[in-house]
């Protein structure tokens, strides 16, 4: 990244991306040119991905979250995560370190979801088992961190 004024503008759209560049320059002190280029080269750069809201899922319904655990054989973690990811169910699909290769977080409205959703992951090629532990309280759900 190239410099604090990048941080700084990184910190408004994470607080708030709805804010106008001319917004931006305002509370961070700079002008609407800088902020304008910073978010190009932010984008360019692919540090900014894409642009969303930030949603309450469960008060859209999705009250279970779980986190799988996924077994792979054959060395073959990076082509089943590949393959669980495109599941609209899965948030986040981690290849990971111990007696694991892959851990899902994902959202479902009912357990026949979750039930249908850890099914089709044990059809996947490779994958051996699964383990899964159901979120009781979410204290907190916030990838937004400011470098």
């Amino acid at each position: 990244m190239s410099d604090d004024t990048s941080v700084r503008v990184l910190e408004e759209y994470l607080r708030d991306s709805r804010q106008s560049i001319r917004e931006v320059a305002r509370r961070i002190g700079v002008s609407s040119g800088t902020v304008a280029s910073r978010i190009k080269e932010l984008e360019d750069s692919g540090i900014v991905r894409r642009y969303s809201a930030l949603l309450d899922y469960e008060k859209l319904g999705y009250e279970l979250t779980a986190i799988t655990e996924v077994i792979v054989s054959e060395g073959k973690m990076l082509d089943t995560g590949q393959e669980i990811s495109k599941m609209k169910q899965a948030c986040g699909v981690y290849n990971i370190t111990g007696d694991s290769d892959i851990i899902i977080i994902a959202k479902f409205k009912t357990r026949k979801d979750l039930s249908d959703f850890t099914k089709k992951v044990l059809t996947i090629p490779y994958v051996e088992r699964t383990k899964t532990h159901l979120v009781l309280n979410t204290l907190k759900e916030d990838f937004s961190i400011i470098p």
